[in-house]
């Protein structure tokens, strides 16, 4: 295809945006984010292949051994908005000569093409939720994306009769015409036992990676819906919960949670404070501040927190940005693990108990639901344990505000802190264990030019630790987690006079985690750095986006226990610009010119 025809294909205008008044303004990201999308419509265009979209991240590390895989559903998502979720019987793998998988893979394909929103979706186990992803914008030539998820952490779950569960609300009509085909397939490498391997997995006290839980249970809402399984919070004092029973042989629980916003709050750390939109008769702008934690309660006391990170959707601020990389965690966004081991003496009475989930200054809509992985005793019918201390110091949250009129600068700042102890008695003996989280927020928001302007600066610290002290003779169990989550957005509107306006954005994402353990299998440690940026224009006359541009930069760094990964990737309107690889700890590396590579990327995980 020549060059010329290509920029016609990009910049060719097809749907309509409401362009802000003055008053409304900081409310464009939303409104450009939902309403605009590049399309083409010539009838040459069958002739493009279909785009490859992907989300940098590391391969996953796999054993030799040959897998057993297989589809476990195959489906074309369309009116399925407000409808249920779409079924599937799941039976595991019995054909496998071994039960014993020392990994397991989802693998999520889909092919798009036409025009469609960003999509929110989900898909259950049992009602355990197994991936939270966002589906690609699609274009009318097409396009492709894949997304391997490591799900060796449910192990237990894979090995018996489930339904499987997956929603992907959509809607199919004149204006929206891109219908989702969607291939799942699961695979299950077995695990071949050697000398190193010492203890089984499966025989010692399971503290540290590399020991699914023997049993989980899912802190989700109960088939049937014409939703997904997760809780819908609205506002503040919304509280999503779930009643659970928890067998009395557990000596270990640890509660993963599954959190995402949209609606009013998608880009919740832009928003205002209330003041401010009061002030200006702001009727339409959402408020309450840029800052949001997840609370979650169990049985009425809090046990754990989540400052999520900002992930921003296929369709967020410019959605050529994310053409064909997208936004760090977007195709598969982040749990978060909360040790509720302390609590388990309050847990093994045999009674119901409750979780619940809000969500501080929250704005409609939240999704969020968990999974409680839960570790238990072979040798023993019973275990008992006892809550020691627990101390929940309150959010402590500051917000200076200078504004006037529409223009303004306003200073958040927030900290918080839990702690809690207890010990189990288990069969092996006493298990005493204490969990810490550190968490610290801040953020700068600028607004000029009457609203048409706003820069946003914002930094999030979460801090886990768990300590485990184990009875002789298994070696005592110290897990670290610190994460800093970082953003900057600028957003900007130049007026170019005829009725024109450039809108402008510029984006970095941050995600950072360093991780170490010192347990049974021994001591290891990661490192993960991973910064995108990102510059998108658009311009917009009458209504009508008439072109738009849209870079991106990512620069990946992952290291672990010997193992190494680096990329660097830009792009530029759906065009690779460069692509280099490194996948080795020794200083070596290999570009990538071009997108066609990706299509090996399964064999190379």
């Amino acid at each position: 295809m020549n060059n010329s025809l290509f920029l016609l294909l990009l910049l060719l205008p097809l749907l309509l945006i409401q362009h802000p008044i003055s008053a409304s303004n900081l409310h464009k990201l939303k409104q450009l984010t939902s309403d605009f999308s590049a399309q083409e419509t010539l009838s040459s265009s069958h002739d493009i292949p279909p785009t490859e979209y992907f989300e940098v991240t590391k391969p996953i590390q796999l054993p030799k051994t040959k897998p057993f895989s297989y589809n476990v559903l195959t489906h074309d998502f369309a009116h399925t908005y407000g409808k249920p979720p779409v079924l599937a019987n799941y039976t595991p793998p019995s054909h496998c000569h071994s039960q014993s998988f020392s990994k397991i893979v989802l693998e999520w394909k889909a092919t798009c093409k036409g025009r469609q929103f960003d999509r929110i979706f989900g898909v259950w186990l049992g009602g355990v939720e197994i991936l939270r992803s966002c589906t690609a914008e699609p274009r009318a030539t097409g396009i492709v994306w894949t997304v391997q998820k490591d799900i060796t952490r449910y192990h237990s779950l894979l090995l018996s009769d489930q339904t499987l569960a997956v929603f992907l609300g959509n809607v199919v009509d004149r204006t929206y015409t891109g219908v989702y085909h969607v291939d799942i397939t699961i695979h299950f490498y077995p695990h071949v036992k050697t000398e190193s391997d010492g203890e089984s997995k499966f025989g010692t006290l399971a503290f540290g990676s590399g020991f699914p839980a023997d049993l989980i249970l899912p802190i989700s809402r109960n088939l049937p819906l014409n939703d997904g399984l997760w809780f819908t919070i609205a506002n503040s004092t919304d509280v999503g919960s779930k009643e659970f029973k928890v067998p009395r042989n557990a000596y270990r629980a640890v509660l993963e949670v599954y959190v995402s916003f949209h609606e009013n709050d998608e880009f919740w750390y832009t928003n205002p404070p209330n003041d401010y939109i009061f002030a200006n008769n702001l009727t339409d702008t959402p408020g309450n501040g840029p800052f949001r934690e997840v609370v979650v309660t169990l049985d009425g006391n809090v046990v754990g927190l989540v400052w999520p990170f900002t992930v921003i959707y296929t369709g967020g601020v410019n959605p050529l940005l994310w053409r064909p990389i997208t936004g760090i965690g977007s195709f598969d966004l982040p749990s978060y693990d909360i040790e509720v081991t302390p609590f388990l003496g309050t847990l093994l009475d045999g009674g119901i108990h409750s979780l619940g989930f809000s969500v501080t200054n929250a704005l409609n809509v939240w999704f969020i639901d968990a999974n409680l992985h839960l570790w238990l005793d072979r040798n023993s019918s019973r275990t008992e344990g006892e809550l020691l201390n627990h101390v929940d110091k309150p959010l402590v949250e500051s917000l200076v505000s200078d504004f006037q009129g529409l223009n303004g600068t306003f200073w958040t700042s927030a900290k918080r802190s839990i702690l809690s102890t207890g010990w189990v008695r288990s069969s092996f003996g006493n298990i005493s264990t204490r969990f810490v989280q550190d968490l610290t927020y801040s953020s700068s928001m600028v607004i000029g030019k009457n609203g048409n302007k706003q820069t946003v600066n914002q930094i999030i610290s979460f801090n886990d630790s768990v300590r485990a002290k184990l009875p002789s003779p298994f070696h005592d169990y110290i897990g670290k987690a610190h994460r800093t989550f970082s953003l900057y957005l600028d957003s900007d509107e130049l007026g170019q006079g005829n009725g024109t306006y450039l809108s402008v954005a510029n984006v970095t994402l941050g995600f950072k985690e360093n991780k170490s353990q010192n347990a049974a299998t021994g001591f290891s440690k990661s490192s993960l750095k991973n910064v995108q940026d990102g510059q998108g224009t658009m311009v917009v006359k009458n209504h009508l986006v008439v072109s738009g541009l849209g870079k991106t930069q990512q620069d990946y760094r992952y290291t672990s226990n010997g193992f190494c990964y680096f990329r660097k990737v830009g792009s530029s309107n759906y065009t690779i610009l460069y692509d280099k690889v490194r996948n080795s700890c020794k200083k070596r590396s290999h570009s990538r010119l071009g997108f066609n590579f990706l299509k090996k990327w399964p064999a190379m995980l």
